[in-house]
């Protein structure tokens, strides 16, 4: 997908033509996304990337599918499972991967890193290592186009785990009270790190609870790019149409584990294979196939172009300044602060 996206309304063209080609950058879309990460665990793996890192790999088609029911005026919020978010939005690969290394024409200035990506020129506004955090940045900023009349969708994304917490209850509350215009995504992976959806919550079925606090919500399957593209256009029409803040529950699956630094010792292996089966990425490559609509040649070369443009992005990255000693309290501090003895 280009880093700069037109505008949408309503469904995609039905012209069979376009249509092959809207789902063939669905695909481009989730594979950007599962090469970028999975070449980020190489590289994390040789101690090139540090700090935290939660992968993505299994839950594509949420990213690329709600980012298609978004324009480029419309806000995104987003978790510290972002990387899908931020390249499905158009962040360059190349600006989020100087930015995992740390250095200083990252997205953030090598300042944030893996959790901390942000790109306001493109109304990306970040990861949040709170779990929760987002919404009620979310809140406020969909209140503040609201207030000024801007025709704007502020799109949030978080997991199931952010249920557990109270930022998701007050902002769903004053949301669904105001009116504003908010689309909630929860990628329901079923843990909230590694503890199972049953063993936090009393109620499972996410999309009836944010029913109850008067908004419009229903459960999408997660694992089916279309399925995702569809209920978020069907839910952004519906807050463009000023029906107040709309919610949908992405059930999806992460394949990896919750972090880098997790042994992944609460789940069943069996499990995880079952759900790999229903891989997004694959998927949809197979339906494309049996529609005849991707050849293996095409296939080779897409991801002929996509390991190029990853390699370019390590490339930049390696080359890249770090940032200064002498800029170390820049952002952090004011300037009458820092010039004090």
């Amino acid at each position: 997908m280009s880093a700069t996206r037109t505008p949408r309304t309503g469904r995609p063209t039905s012209r069979p033509g376009r249509a092959a080609a809207h789902r063939l950058a669905l695909l481009e879309s989730m594979l950007r996304v599962r090469r970028f990460e999975e070449r980020c665990v190489e590289l994390y793996s040789a101690a090139r990337i540090r700090g935290f890192m939660h992968l993505y790999i299994g839950e594509e088609a949420v990213a690329a599918g709600v980012s298609e029911a978004l324009t480029d005026e419309d806000a995104v919020v987003s978790t510290y499972r972002e990387h899908g978010h931020a390249l499905a939005r158009g962040v360059p690969a190349e600006a989020i991967m100087a930015e995992m290394f740390g250095k200083v024409t990252g997205c953030s200035r090598g300042r944030g890193g893996s959790m901390h990506l942000f790109d306001v020129s493109r109304r990306f506004y970040g990861g949040n290592a709170i779990v929760g955090g987002g919404l009620p940045l979310a809140a406020g900023l969909a209140l503040a186009d609201r207030m000024t009349g801007r025709d704007r969708v502020t799109c949030c994304f978080f997991g199931d785990g952010a249920f557990a917490e109270g930022e998701f209850h007050e902002t769903a509350n004053l949301a669904a009270l105001w009116g504003l215009p908010l689309l909630l995504v929860c990628e329901n992976n079923l843990y909230a790190m590694g503890t199972a959806l049953a063993r936090h919550q009393a109620r499972t079925d996410l999309a009836l609870r944010a029913a109850g606090y008067g908004m419009v919500a229903w459960a999408v399957d997660g694992m089916d790019v279309l399925a995702v593209e569809e209920a978020a256009r069907r839910a952004a029409e519906g807050v463009r149409a000023g029906g107040g803040p709309h919610f949908l529950e992405m059930r999806t699956y992460r394949f990896r584990a919750h972090s880098m630094y997790d042994s992944d010792r609460y789940r069943d292996k069996t499990e995880i294979e079952q759900w790999k089966e229903r891989d997004p990425v694959e998927g949809l490559a197979r339906r494309l196939r049996e529609a005849g609509e991707l050849s293996d040649e095409a296939r080779t070369a897409l991801e002929d172009r996509l390991a190029a443009e990853i390699d370019a992005a390590v490339r930049a990255a390696d080359q890249a300044p770090e940032e200064p000693v002498e800029d170390l309290l820049k952002y952090v501090t004011s300037p009458v602060e820092a010039s004090r003895p």
